[in-house]
């Protein structure tokens, strides 16, 4: 996988997604979008497990701006590895308007987290999906949560559905917050009240440092679209239940997409289904990435 072109099968991602019908609140946030690339500049990571077409920062900017939000939270994609070049010269560029989550060696040095610190990163994150990248060892986590939280940073963690018994005392017991990535991607073929999502609503029910993301129906459904309805039950109840846990995103630019590429404005439309009212919209899109992205700015 030594060339920069995307994997074949890949769809590109949406040139011109439809304007929102919904109107943001002032300050909405984007809390989890990636740029990839350009490659030419940013080299993909040799051990990648896939390679994404190139989506750079001048188009998410231009998609924060049609779509209506006003900052972004830029996550680092596995197939950048740990090299957090692309992410560090986004957030440079955004003018304090983004704000990151890198990927970082068990190892790293306090000068390396500092210099993140300094461009704009307040989280690590750490997959445990096998099919996208080599897992870290569940005993790295402890570790590093110690080391990053006189920064007052956070992990995000991603992980599927089957993984979450074996993860679960290691979640709950990390002491800076953890920011579970699409929900733990449930099985929602199966009912939002059933047993399979149990465990994970427990997860939050009982630790309180416990977030998760409630986006990217389009990853988790299997009616698809145009309405994903089958994921609205399971993100709906998760903001009715932890409104002031809960983060949303557009997963721009929807990687490793192969049946449908989904349009970021539609995207936007689904909100209200599954955050009903104004103080949960708020909530969600405003008070709680501020949070934890930019709590100098917390009104």
């Amino acid at each position: 996988m030594n060339t920069c072109a995307p994997d074949p099968g890949w769809l590109p991602f949406c040139a011109q997604p439809s304007r929102p019908r919904f109107r943001l609140p002032p300050g909405a946030v984007d809390a989890h979008c990636h740029v990839f690339g350009p490659g030419e500049r940013f080299p993909y990571a040799p051990e990648r497990r896939y390679t994404p077409a190139d989506a750079p920062k001048e188009k998410l900017w231009a998609l924060r701006d049609r779509l209506g939000f006003e900052r972004n939270v830029i996550v680092q994609a596995t197939c950048h590895g740990r090299d957090n070049r692309a992410l560090v010269d986004a957030l440079r560029d955004a003018g304090g308007r983004a704000r990151g989550v890198a990927t970082v060696a068990a190892d790293v040095g306090d000068a390396e987290l500092r210099a993140l610190h300094a461009a704009g990163v307040r989280g690590l994150r750490f997959s445990f999906v096998r099919r996208l990248t080599e897992t870290p060892a569940p005993a790295t986590l402890p570790a590093v949560a110690a080391r990053i939280r006189p920064l007052g940073w956070h992990l995000v963690v991603y992980f599927e559905a089957p993984d979450l018994p074996e993860l679960y005392e290691l979640l709950a017991g990390l002491p800076v917050p953890v920011i579970i990535d699409h929900m733990g991607r449930p099985d929602v073929t199966q009912p939002a009240d059933g047993p399979a999502f149990a465990l994970f609503r427990r997860l939050l029910r009982e630790h309180a440092q416990v977030w998760s993301k409630v986006g990217c129906p389009e990853r988790l459904s299997a009616s698809g679209p145009p309405g994903y309805d089958d994921v609205v039950p399971f993100a709906r109840s998760i903001v009715a239940e932890f409104p002031d846990r809960v983060l949303w995103g557009t997963d721009w630019p929807h990687p490793n997409m192969t049946t449908h590429m989904p349009d970021d404005g539609a995207l936007v439309d689904w909100i209200p289904r599954i955050a009903p009212t104004a103080e949960l919209q708020r909530k969600l899109l405003v008070d709680n990435p501020l949070r934890l992205y930019w709590p100098e700015l917390e009104r």
